[in-house]
């Protein structure tokens, strides 16, 4: 029976040392979220955020810009808040209107004000081990092993997926903390013997229960990035829970997993901010 690895719980943990921060250091931080138009999914992680902001003591501003907002208003908005001192953390929510460039507005918003760095400078800093906002989910994902007493050092991490917003930066921090990592994606032959190595298999592969027990190592710690929809409308993950959690030693359920730890990093990230543009 593998141990369920409580995103509720530590995601909780991590906004609470947050709070205890900004309260006891007395930080004034404002975060200004940018919607553009209204696709559900957004609204609900952008409701979200803001709940977060507001048990944590900081401020949020929002903009729900209509859909048919143009780029050059969108990246106006943004360089304005960029000049705004008062204004400490940006997030753009994605997916934008297919009209708008995601990469052009990304590269706008400010390093230093990049909470979910998703920067180009951010991630190159994270390459060469430099300071600067990790992406919140794999940031998510290192506390989750690391306050569940997973050991990463030295051991075989096999990551399922490339993304720029997930995989690449995954790697990249499991690399930081001495694992030994490989990254999988559709190119990819014999997955399953690949996938049969990990110590630690983490999976952000976009297909639901893709992911069943003829990929995973007996014992293996296994981390579920994946959100979707089943059949029955119910939430569900890249991995296939009920086939993978019996040879798994710990797992992380969806929902319940890896969802909340990203508004809970996105937290730290703003709480740092502040720490950033005060240096």
């Amino acid at each position: 029976m593998a141990k369920l690895i409580d995103g509720k719980l530590i995601s909780a943990q991590v906004k609470d040392e947050c709070r205890e921060r900004v309260a006891k250091e007395g930080l004034d931080v404002t975060l200004a979220v940018i919607q553009v138009g209204n696709d559900p999914a957004s609204t609900v992680y952008v409701g979200n955020k803001k709940k977060a902001c507001e048990y944590i003591g900081i401020h949020s501003l929002s903009y729900e810009l209509p859909e048919e907002t143009t780029e050059e208003e969108l990246l106006a908005l943004v360089e304005k808040l960029n000049q705004d001192d008062s204004v400490h953390g940006i997030l753009v929510q994605l997916p934008l209107p297919s009209h708008i460039d995601e990469d052009k507005v990304i590269q706008k918003i400010s390093p230093m004000k990049d909470v979910d760095g998703f920067h180009p400078q951010s991630v190159g800093a994270l390459s060469i081990g430099e300071p600067g906002f990790v992406s919140c989910t794999p940031a998510g994902v290192i506390q989750l092993l690391k306050r569940s007493g997973v050991k990463i050092d030295g051991s075989e991490c096999v990551i399922v997926g490339r993304s720029n917003i997930v995989g690449k930066p995954m790697a990249m921090l499991m690399l930081r903390e001495n694992a030994t990592v490989t990254v999988c994606h559709s190119h990819t032959k014999d997955l399953k013997e690949v996938t049969k190595r990990a110590d630690i298999l983490i999976v952000a592969v976009g297909r639901p229960r893709f992911i069943t027990r003829e990929y995973v190592k007996e014992g293996a710690v296994v981390i579920d990035v994946g959100i979707h929809r089943n059949e029955d409308n119910k939430l569900c993950g890249d991995v296939d829970f009920a086939d993978v959690e019996p040879v798994a030693s710990a797992i992380t359920p969806v929902p319940g997993g890896v969802g909340p730890m990203t508004i809970a990093m996105l937290m730290n990230n703003c709480v740092e901010a502040k720490g950033i543009q005060n240096a």
